[in-house]
């Protein structure tokens, strides 16, 4: 079931996108038991990545998402979704994540925590860290673009062995090393991309007095 949702959906995908791979040679051989950190743009994000990589994803999804809809809900967790409770407070998503890497999966995480607005990158928070620190899993950074009638660039760094992001979880200047070894992953393969396009880097985008982006 798993394995002809993903064949469907990378056809799909494929038809209705012009997907452009950029460094996909860095995609790496194994079949899971990595992560996947890319930047957060579109609820299409997930859908997209495995519509480009082989392998058994599992990706966290916010909660809401599996009441709305039930047959939305069926189609999410059949693809590897599973729910998260924003400001629970507790750490069931990270040991769910790090089950699902031990289990030979490819773990897809969005480490800003939320989609951008304005295409920028944010903060990497220190969730990722600690998964990949506990599950000793290597991360492949990935930054996605989406432009103009239907393109979709997607582009792929060199992976971050387990051992780079490590940490000592009672030290936070280890934690935001590890952090900023992602963040720093994710604006290289950004400028990559918009230099490619010959576009400028998304900039942040201005707020109202009363704290509402505007343009």
């Amino acid at each position: 079931m798993y394995l002809f949702f993903r064949k469907l959906l990378s056809i799909v995908f494929h038809i209705k996108y012009k997907i452009n791979l950029i460094d996909p040679q860095n995609i790496p051989d194994m079949k899971g038991g990595y992560i996947i950190a890319s930047n957060h743009l579109s609820f299409a994000d997930p859908p997209m990545i495995a519509a480009v990589i082989r392998g058994k994803f599992s990706f966290m999804a916010k909660e809401e998402l599996f009441k709305k809809n039930p047959f939305f809900a069926w189609l999410i967790r059949r693809c590897g979704a599973f729910p998260v409770t924003r400001g629970a407070g507790d750490d069931a998503p990270i040991r769910t994540s790090v089950e699902a890497i031990k289990k030979n999966r490819i773990l897809v995480i969005f480490p800003e925590g939320t989609r951008s607005k304005d295409g920028t990158l944010g903060r990497i928070k220190s969730g990722v860290v600690l998964i990949a620190s506990q599950a000793a899993a290597p991360i492949l950074p990935v930054c996605i673009r989406y432009g103009e009638k239907h393109r979709v660039d997607i582009a792929f760094g060199e992976m971050i062995p387990a051992e780079q992001v490590h940490i000592d979880e009672n030290d936070r200047h280890s934690m935001r090393n590890s952090s900023k070894r992602i963040g720093d992953s994710l604006a290289k393969l950004q400028k990559k991309i918009y230099d490619e396009a010959g576009l400028p880097l998304p900039v942040p985008a201005k707020k109202s007095p009363d704290g509402d982006a505007n343009g």
